[in-house]
């Protein structure tokens, strides 16, 4: 009898052993990524370990492990830089996995911006601005450019940073210091900026007695600059700067095209006044796949027009810009854990973000939106659904709360809490994509 149940018990086993296969390939060589590091992570329980191998000669790599009805998530490291399936994680059930690695170097070709939006509004004796930079890598043949120093910003010199975050192709925003440099107002993320668009945010504030003056010192080429203020502010720019009609009432949209590194960009603010959330979710909202907003005329949600008298040159950017004004956290995984944010002033050596980052918490108001409507390179992911960009969410702060805990940046306490709280949602957010 006890023969019987012992085999019995084994066969149970088995059935819910899975076998993953999957390959590693490298897409700056089109080669197999031979001997890279592949981890596999349980994530029902939190973030732990369940396997590592190598990938082989042709880049294969497999894992047979116990089926705890929980989702786990594959990461491969490749010269320093973490990278993950599509989607980032592996539902239950699932047997394949594909992951493109990219060659790392501190400096790559083909590094510049597709859109540099800053928007600012007066609180008080305190100006109050977010920027956000959308970073495209068209290098050919594709490479991640990654270092201490992987996209550098200008800031006004006397900005106090109050959060910064940054998203890597298809990936939701993640908190990630922004270095102060050597040169006063200079800052650095050390992010990797893969092949596709890679999305940088800093929200800041500045003195403000009615008016000041903004001197843009661009370190990189862009296609398109635009401020944006409420229309009570005043705006007087440097040549170039064209006013977009035909949106938002409220809001006063400057945009100057076809940036070179080192031009003037000068521009002078004055007058008080905020921009209503209510009217930037409003505009946000519309929209066609691929082609950005379709133009509705004379009130919110009517999409971004063109230049007085010109040509529209935003037509593709409509969606990006005027959706990373709405609140982007709608998937509701910012709103999960209530610990505080993690200090973001430190060194280098600390800050090194080659693997996922904190997941944003909805300290600030976040520009990027739920799901830019930019045209990104043909070396760029497809967007993820909705679904997974949650999961993949879910994964990075995963990953770096075992991190913190680890090196015993949390307490016991506030551990608990949050990856209480993200197995709760982990667990839905699972279902949900299995379904």
């Amino acid at each position: 009898m006890l023969r019987v149940l012992a085999a019995l018990l084994a066969l149970s086993a088995l059935s819910t052993a899975t076998n993953l296969k999957g390959t590693v390939k490298n897409g700056t060589t089109g080669k197999p990524a031979a001997g890279d590091d592949v981890v596999l992570l349980d994530m029902s329980q939190g973030m732990n370990e369940a396997g590592r191998t190598k990938a082989d000669a042709q880049g294969h790599f497999s894992f047979n492990y116990a089926e705890t009805g929980g989702p786990h998530m594959v990461r491969v490291l490749h010269q320093g830089v973490n990278y993950f399936p599509q989607g980032g994680i592996i539902p239950p059930g699932t047997s394949t996995a594909e992951v493109t690695v990219y060659d790392a170097a501190a400096k790559v070709q083909g590094i510049g911006l597709t859109v540099d939006m800053l928007r600012a509004q007066s609180e008080g004796s305190k100006l109050q601005v977010t920027e956000l930079w959308a970073v495209k890598n068209t290098s050919d043949p594709p490479r991640t450019q990654m270092s201490d120093n992987a996209f550098e910003i200008m800031l006004p010199p006397e900005a106090q940073v109050d959060s910064s975050m940054a998203s890597g192709p298809g990936g939701q925003p993640v908190n990630s210091a922004a270095v102060p440099q050597a040169e006063k107002g200079k800052y650095a993320f050390i992010f990797p900026v893969r092949p596709g668009e890679t999305r940088f945010q800093v929200s800041y504030h500045l003195p403000y007695s009615g008016t000041i003056k903004f001197a843009p010192r661009p370190l990189y080429a862009a296609d398109h600059v635009v401020i944006m203020l409420p229309k009570s502010m005043q705006f007087a720019g440097a040549a170039g700067y064209q006013t977009m009609t035909g949106g938002d009432p409220d809001a006063n949209i400057q945009v100057i095209t076809n940036v070179k590194p080192g031009q003037d960009l000068s521009f002078n603010l004055s007058g008080t006044g905020t921009i209503q959330e209510g009217q930037q979710t409003a505009t946000a909202g519309g929209g066609q796949q691929g082609g950005g907003m379709a133009p509705r005329r004379g009130g919110p949600g009517g999409g971004l027009g063109a230049p007085e008298e010109t040509p529209d040159p935003l037509h593709r950017y409509r969606g990006f810009i005027l959706g990373g004004l709405a609140v982007a956290l709608a998937l509701g995984v910012f709103y999960v854990v209530t610990r505080p944010k993690p200090a973001t002033a430190g060194t280098a050596s600390v800050a090194r973000q080659s693997a996922p980052a904190v997941v944003a918490r909805p300290q600030s108001k976040p520009v990027f939106p739920a799901q830019p409507r930019v045209a990104v390179p043909a070396t760029a992911d497809a967007p993820p659904r909705n679904g997974d960009r949650l999961l993949d969410a879910l994964k990075e702060e995963l990953f770096q709360l075992e991190m913190e805990r680890h090196q015993g940046k949390i307490s016991g306490e506030d551990y608990e809490k949050a990856k209480a709280a993200l197995d709760t949602t982990l667990a839905r957010a699972a279902k949900r994509a299995s379904s």
